[in-house]
Parts: C-alpha cells; sequence; structure tokens
C-alpha cells in the first residue's frame, strides 16, 4: 500500500539511468512524493539550498570527487536531513567510514528492489538503515573491542610500505629507503592486500583515503 504522505526526495547520482530507475521505486511506495534529481555536486547543493529535503540518496562518487568529504557541508545547511548512501562499493570496508561521517544508512547498489524499498521506509520512519551484515559488525566490534578501521589491522612496517606504494614507488625504490630486501617488499605488498581483502592499488589509495587519520 502507497503512503500519501508528501515527502520530498533527492536522488545524487551521476548516472541518470539509476536516478530514473530509483526515481521509480520512490513513486512505487509514496503517492505524492517530490523527487529532485542531481547528476554533481553543485546542483545537488543547489537544491539543499531552495528545497527542504526529507531524504537524500546519495552516491559515493562523483567527477568532483568522494562524497565524503561533502557530508559535514550537507549537514551544515540542513541538520535534520536524512542521508542514505547508495554505493556500488562493500559496505563491509566503507560503510562505517559513511555512517561515522553523518549519513544515516548504506546500501549496496547490488541490492535487490526489496531490499531497496525496505531501506527507504526504514530511513523515512526511523531515520537509518542498516543491513544485518553491518549490525552484526558493529556488534562484533562491541563485543570483542575490536576496531572498525581495516588499516588498524596493519602493522607500522606494512603501513610505511603501503604509504609508499600509494605515492608511485616501485619495490626497488621502497627497498632503498627502507632497507629491506626485494623479496620482501613483495611480502608486504601481499599481505597488505590479504589483511585489506583488496587486490589493486586503486583500492589501497581509497581505503587510505576513507581511514587514514593522516593524509600525508
Amino acid at each position: 500500500m502507497k503512503s500519501s504522505n508528501t515527502y520530498n526526495f533527492l536522488i545524487a547520482d551521476d548516472h541518470s539511468v539509476l536516478r530514473q530507475g530509483v526515481s521509480l521505486i520512490i513513486k512505487d511506495l509514496f503517492l505524492n512524493a517530490k523527487i529532485f534529481q542531481s547528476g554533481n555536486f553543485k546542483d545537488t547543493f543547489k537544491t539543499l539550498r531552495e528545497t527542504k529535503i526529507d531524504l537524500l540518496i546519495l552516491d559515493v562518487n562523483f567527477p568532483e570527487g568522494n562524497s565524503l568529504n561533502i557530508l559535514p557541508e550537507i549537514k551544515i545547511i540542513q541538520p535534520g536531513i536524512k542521508i542514505l548512501i547508495f554505493s556500488g562499493y562493500d559496505e563491509n570496508i566503507y560503510a562505517m567510514r559513511y555512517l561515522n561521517a553523518g549519513a544515516s544508512g548504506y546500501l549496496s547498489k547490488e541490492s535487490k528492489e526489496e531490499e531497496m524499498k525496505t531501506a527507504i521506509n526504514s530511513m523515512m520512519l526511523s531515520g537509518k538503515f542498516i543491513t544485518p551484515g553491518i549490525r552484526d559488525k558493529i556488534l562484533d566490534s562491541y563485543i570483542s573491542k575490536k576496531t572498525l578501521n581495516p588499516l588498524d589491522l596493519l602493522s607500522n612496517r606494512e603501513i610505511e610500505v603501503a604509504r609508499l606504494l600509494i605515492k608511485g614507488y616501485g619495490n626497488l625504490e621502497i627497498l632503498e629507503l627502507l632497507k629491506i630486501k626485494k623479496t620482501t617488499v613483495s611480502t608486504y605488498k601481499f599481505r597488505i592486500f590479504e589483511k585489506l581483502q583488496i587486490d589493486n592499488l586503486a583500492s589501497l589509495i581509497e581505503l587510505f583515503n576513507l581511514y587514514s587519520e593522516d593524509k600525508s
């Protein structure tokens, strides 16, 4: 049964087809929904300054950069806004960072339509949404007192190697700088990727952008 309440939604994603798809889901849930769309940061902020938005469905990546950096500004413009991050990135790695930065929920773009509807309804009713997987992750962290920051899994030396890899240094340059063996650099790289559950440098860079307190 459709809700007859009038709500304002803003779908911010740089892919038009995805925005249209989400719009159809919202219209199927809310009879009087007013839906705004934006494909970049500029249009997103324009809408937020002009219209009170009940729910912002926000992508992670835009041509201008990562939406993590604009969450604080969004909350300044509309302190009471509900923000659902709708991302193609692994929630086990990225969800907590966005939730801690001010988002109210996190949902994977691989989710089925029914889960999307559940997430939107939950956001409108309770102001938040997390999947059972993230709920378990938070509970496990609380019980075991373990960190939710994946970079804390790395040793100090692995952090050093990772930072140099991110800066573009090759194995030979790293072994010279850190005074370690060539084979050891490869071993460190393997361990870093294994611990962080990634398989490429781009993912390593993204993780450090998200979780490292020291971006240098």
